[in-house]
């Protein structure tokens, strides 16, 4: 095949640019039709600026609720009409509740890898893991059996996105963003959600799963290549927290400090009297934000 006088991209850039990680490109191409690259020789895919664009849009009908398997009309016929009631997140999320609520990992698992094959990780974040999280959250009112539920539902995504967070690692050499949880809880999985969706955005990830003090974070920046920090919080923060650490914290970093989790609504003015960015609640809109912001600084 006669190569295209374009600039052309590996697999792995397009992933990192539109946030659609090879796995997914892959499996669009296979089953779906979505997406053809050229091929080198020895059978390595390379997208054209064309092919990324198209990305970008098929991103943007998923977002839509538009179900992969109707996007390939849509493409060819942009004036056809869908119904867009049979997008898969609804059932896919009775299978995920079902599944970590019965204690079957294997449930769980078939659902996590089907969702997360066919779509980008910010969107299943979004469509899936954080209104399931919601879900559980909601009926863990401390009633007998909550705390196995709750322990079983954590343990299970950590797992999950740790085994993630590793892979992305090894292809992501240089300066690392740090992700620290500042809960007394360690089962936080807005956290995990948040360290998922900046992992696959192409951003080496370091995690600090349980709490420790503050100040002592500047330390990470001092002796290893940081980008930025991400603090997470769920409860409100100690007065030596917010009136000692984070201040000997901020002197200390010469990098973006951001807030996210419930603790940054609590402290939203504090925060941004520190210098500190507080990014909101939600796990999706915390990533949107610091992935954004971290975008225009680079």
């Amino acid at each position: 095949m006669n190569m295209p006088s374009v600039d052309l991209l590996p697999i792995r850039e397009v992933a990192r640019l539109t946030g659609v990680t090879a796995v997914t490109l892959r499996a669009w191409e296979r089953r779906y039709g979505l997406v053809q690259p050229h091929r080198t020789p020895k059978g390595h895919r390379l997208y054209t600026p064309d092919n990324v664009e198209q990305i970008q849009t098929i991103v943007a009908w998923l977002g839509r609720g538009v179900a992969v398997s109707h996007v390939r009309e849509l493409l060819s016929r942009p004036n056809v009409s869908l119904d867009l009631d049979d997008s898969p997140w609804g059932e896919w999320r009775r299978g995920l509740l079902e599944g970590l609520l019965g204690f079957d990992a294997e449930r769980a698992d078939r659902v996590y890898n089907q969702a997360m094959s066919s779509y980008p990780m910010q969107l299943a974040c979004e469509r899936l893991l954080e209104p399931a999280i919601a879900d559980l959250e909601l009926r863990w009112n401390g009633q007998f059996g909550d705390a196995v539920e709750r322990a079983f539902a954590c343990t299970w995504l950590r797992a999950r996105v740790s085994a993630r967070i590793y892979h992305n690692n090894c292809l992501q050499p240089g300066e690392s963003v740090l992700l620290s949880n500042l809960s007394e809880d360690s089962c936080q999985p807005g956290f995990w959600l948040l360290a998922a969706m900046l992992s696959q955005s192409g951003r080496r990830v370091e995690l600090l799963d349980w709490s420790i003090p503050v100040a002592e974070l500047g330390l990470v920046a001092e002796r290893q290549p940081l980008q930025a920090m991400v603090l997470y919080g769920s409860q409100a923060l100690t007065n030596e927290q917010l009136r000692r650490e984070l201040p000997a914290l901020m002197q200390q970093a010469n990098l973006p400090v951001y807030f996210a989790g419930p603790a940054s609504l609590i402290h939203h003015t504090g925060l941004q009297a520190l210098g500190i960015v507080p990014t909101g609640e939600s796990p999706c809109g915390a990533y949107a934000w610091v992935n954004q912001e971290l975008r225009e600084l680079s």
